[in-house]
């Protein structure tokens, strides 16, 4: 199975915000080969605080994703820590100073590199969480492009209940760090992004998920050792401050309604998706509620909505549950074959 890690460039992505960002590194992997017809390619991108390598957990010989079958692109969101962040951007955008770079900019990049490999229109867009949102941007923005859309456990525009109390949450444990200096800092926040993850565990799990002691699976002896073990370490272990916050920031601005093309109207712009869709919700997400998937299921000509049962909740369709992971799989090879 060929399996690379490679980087696209862009000398300028100008922004949605009007700004320019130079120098634009999109870190990406690939898994399998793109066929002679070039109509084998799958776009997988990356989600809040993932990387490539974690989105191998759904690639596989035998797998819905095979790379026997498949060429898999997974592109790093910008702003992750291994495509252009605000921890490795040109001076004028470094830490503090990094942009805002919405989905719809992470898209445009993701189609750019996209047609630099010479693909003209990809099997599928796949994609959890901030992935799903991403994946339904590029069914409004290039339809032509995309011939299938599945989007797990994440919306095409953010919820209010989402931004401003969910992630504004996790991003002022951030902030509130003395050593934050406003983004200015000299080392890392530690305090700060300990504590984001302590707000994290609260919101990724549902509270059946606690309440029947469901970490036991995941190799965790208590609540405790879990949030820390589990949710501390991840905001800790490998990243920049300043990277979780434009990471947040791309997913609080989230609205492919957004501008004077759709003029806010979800429901329109949503119906401009042309590509087979499924949306699938998990029961007990927390933060991407299965009504609101619901209702953009709805907006989506002939889109299929599913719902994943179980006390997982957002954390059903990451791979992390093999009982989750077996029905994600059969949803999206049902997809991929249509």
């Amino acid at each position: 199975m060929a399996e690379i890690i490679m980087t696209h460039r862009i000398d300028e992505l100008r922004l949605e915000s009007g700004e320019a960002l130079r120098d634009v590194k999109v870190r990406y992997r690939t898994h399998g080969r793109l066929n002679a017809e070039h109509s084998n390619a799958v776009l997988y991108p990356t989600w809040f605080l993932g990387r490539d390598t974690d989105n191998t957990w759904a690639i596989g010989p035998g797998k819905a994703l095979d790379p026997n079958r498949y060429f898999v692109v997974v592109p790093n969101l910008i702003g992750n820590g291994i495509s252009t962040s605000p921890s490795s951007a040109a001076t004028e955008h470094s830490g503090a100073n990094f942009p805002v770079v919405t989905y719809r900019d992470q898209v445009r990049a993701q189609h750019d590199l996209v047609r630099t490999l010479g693909i003209e229109r990809l099997h599928a867009v796949v994609g959890w969480s901030m992935g799903a949102a991403q994946a339904l941007h590029w069914g409004v923005e290039y339809p032509e492009s995309v011939g299938r859309v599945m989007a797990s456990c994440g919306t095409a525009r953010t919820t209010e209940h989402n931004n401003r109390v969910f992630l504004d949450g996790v991003a002022a444990a951030i902030t509130a760090d003395s050593d934050f200096a406003d983004g200015h800092y000299r080392e890392q926040p530690v305090r700060g992004l300990r504590a984001a993850g302590r707000v994290y565990a609260g919101w990724a799990f549902s509270q059946a998920f606690y309440r029947e002691q469901a970490y036991h699976a995941l190799g965790f002896r208590s609540c405790e050792e879990f949030v820390v073990g589990f949710w501390e370490e991840i905001f800790v272990r490998d990243r920049d401050a300043n990277d979780v916050l434009s990471m947040i920031e791309t997913w609080k601005r989230g609205d492919v309604a957004s501008g004077p093309r759709f003029d806010g109207d979800l429901a329109a712009a949503l119906g401009t998706i042309t590509a087979p869709t499924l949306i699938l919700a998990a029961e007990r997400d927390l933060y991407f509620c299965v009504e609101d998937l619901e209702y953009e299921a709805s907006c989506i000509p002939g889109a299929r909505f599913e719902v994943l049962p179980g006390v997982w909740g957002h954390a059903a369709g990451a791979g992390v549950n093999p009982v989750d992971s077996t029905v994600v799989d059969r949803l999206t090879r049902e997809l991929l074959e249509q």
